[in-house]
């Protein structure tokens, strides 16, 4: 027998754009639905049309891209009171954008009639019925969302199903049932899916907003009660709390309902395109999300690691690479031997072998004591890996620091760091040194080491051209000792290809950025050799 067929409605270009401070152009609008489209969702609400100029434009560059997966929907209301359909300026402009589909939004609480529409009861139903019935009189398939559904079914159920009739009855081809406040609850979402989707003859779809924390929950149980059609956004993005998150909608509807949604080809490509969207939409990706985040596979606890290492079922509820992911090992003061034993194979070094482990145990302990100082190496694989390779050994320093000075003066209308490193020499005359100006303490370190290395390893000039520090951040971990507490800075790197982390523990923040920095170009030189 073959599995329920489940459609995937994404509104992330439409609802999802209504998220505070998020705002897109036309061009990262397609580059999204064309990612969409490539992980197999059913519809793509581009926008409202009738409500800005980017999304008349969306649509038309769109008619030119051949979608494989996906059909292109537009978005509007009923027509005004007092109007008739084919007077309505927005329904002409959603006609001029011709797309296979159209989804019309309209009341089915009366308080929203009464006070937002203001107009009457039995005009709203013909506002329905007529506007779905003069689209889908023009060749469009219509989709109707009824705002506000379950606040009205509430309210009064008798009204609230008529609205629904009244779509059916202009030509709707799917009845979707918006939580718009979201403030339904899952189990009473239940009951009413299943009372429409026993009423009316065509399918019924869930639209949850998550104000509740519940729209994911709402989505799932509404499709336990018989739709068949789930609305939401990539990331949950939306107004307020924001949407049901497909992101975790899709894979609970096939990897734990049984679904039939998207391929599992297509579900593989689900945290790539979480985090696609996320960089298009300029948020960074939630490390913690399910299913798709950083840390949803990650273990840190060391009875957790080595149960995980030995059957993954342990700790995880599902196979991460199912949807893109993978596991991580994370290396902290909670750390066991098995985690040790798992980051050192992945950078190469086996400590498997017979004999040693007493340099497992003298690892364990070592790396317990730089946690306790402050160190925070699972955020930091980078200085982990160093860590490990200068206590066996394996690692020999290409920057070995004689001392440095950093004065910062306040001028006029300026602040400027001026940086002198001195490196130790190569066994006689005079000690390399460079000098170099920066728009901060750590800027004018950077620009001064990256003068001495170049003359002193000319082997490493290009890999040093192209590393770059991409972030930084600062951290006090004993604040009670106010200016004389100890300090924890974390530096990101990027050559162009790669990304990796750092870490530097000091009670001057100075030499925490140092080492830090040391540790970033370190790491990328030696990364870029073994890589050839």
């Amino acid at each position: 027998m073959s599995k329920k067929r489940i459609e995937i409605y994404d509104t992330t270009l439409r609802d999802g754009m209504q998220r505070e401070g998020m705002s897109v152009s036309v061009d990262e609008k397609i580059q999204i639905a064309l990612r969409l489209d490539r992980l197999g969702v059913h519809y793509i609400e581009g926008g409202f049309p009738g409500s800005n100029p980017k999304d008349v434009e969306f649509y038309q560059k769109m008619a030119n891209r051949r979608l494989r997966t996906a059909r292109l929907a537009a978005f509007g209301m009923t027509h005004k009171r007092g109007a008739r359909p084919h007077q309505d300026p927005l329904l002409k402009q959603l006609l001029k954008v011709d797309t296979p589909v159209v989804t019309i939004v309209g009341k089915s609480w009366k308080l929203h009639t009464q006070k937002v529409l203001r107009v009457g009861l039995e005009e709203n139903i013909k506002m329905i019925e007529g506007t779905v019935g003069y689209l889908a009189g023009k060749g469009r398939e219509v989709f109707y969302d009824a705002e506000h559904f379950f606040d009205g079914f509430n309210d009064d159920p008798e009204y609230a199903m008529s609205t629904l009739k009244a779509a059916v009855g202009g030509g709707a081809t799917r009845v979707v049932l918006c939580d718009t406040n979201g403030a339904t609850l899952p189990s009473r979402a239940a009951e009413v899916v299943r009372h429409v989707v026993e009423s009316l003859s065509v399918p019924v779809g869930i639209h949850a907003h998550n104000d509740a924390d519940c729209a994911v929950a709402v989505t799932l149980e509404a499709v336990e009660a018989g739709a068949a059609q789930v609305q939401g956004t990539v990331n949950g993005y939306g107004e307020r709390c924001g949407n049901a998150n497909l992101i975790s909608v899709m894979p609970a509807l096939k990897l734990k309902m049984g679904l039939d949604c998207v391929s599992d080809h297509r579900l593989a490509e689900l945290t790539e395109t979480s985090h696609y969207v996320a960089e298009v939409t300029n948020i960074s990706p939630e490390p913690h999300q399910p299913y798709v985040g950083e840390n949803a596979f990650a273990h840190k606890g060391g009875l957790h690691v080595s149960a995980a290492l030995r059957d993954a079922r342990t700790f995880e509820h599902v196979d991460p690479a199912l949807v893109g992911n993978k596991q991580r090992i994370l290396v902290s003061e909670l750390a066991g031997k098995a985690t040790v034993l798992k980051k050192a194979a992945e950078m190469g070094i086996d400590l498997s072998a017979e004999g040693r482990g007493s340099e497992l145990g003298r690892l364990l302990k070592r790396l317990k004591e730089k946690e306790h100082a402050g160190y925070h190496y699972e955020v930091a694989d980078a200085s982990l890996e160093l860590f490990l390779r200068r206590e066996l050994g394996l690692h020999k320093p290409i920057i070995e620091l004689d001392n440095f000075r950093v004065i910062v003066q306040k001028r006029k209308s300026a602040v400027i760091s001026e940086a002198k490193i001195v490196l130790k020499g190569n066994g006689g005359g005079e000690l390399p040194i460079a000098f170099a100006e920066g728009n901060g303490p750590v800027n004018a370190l950077d620009i001064a080491l990256r003068k001495l290395l170049p003359a002193r390893f000319p082997k490493f000039m290009d890999e040093l051209s192209r590393i770059h520090l991409i972030n930084y951040k600062v951290r006090i971990l004993n604040e009670h000792k106010g200016t004389g507490a100890v300090t924890r800075v974390l530096l990101d790197s990027s050559d162009g290809q790669d990304t990796w982390g750092t870490i530097g523990v000091s009670e001057n923040i100075i030499e925490a950025s140092w080492e830090a920095l040391v540790d970033g170009i370190e790491y990328g030189l030696i990364k870029r050799h073994r890589r050839r």
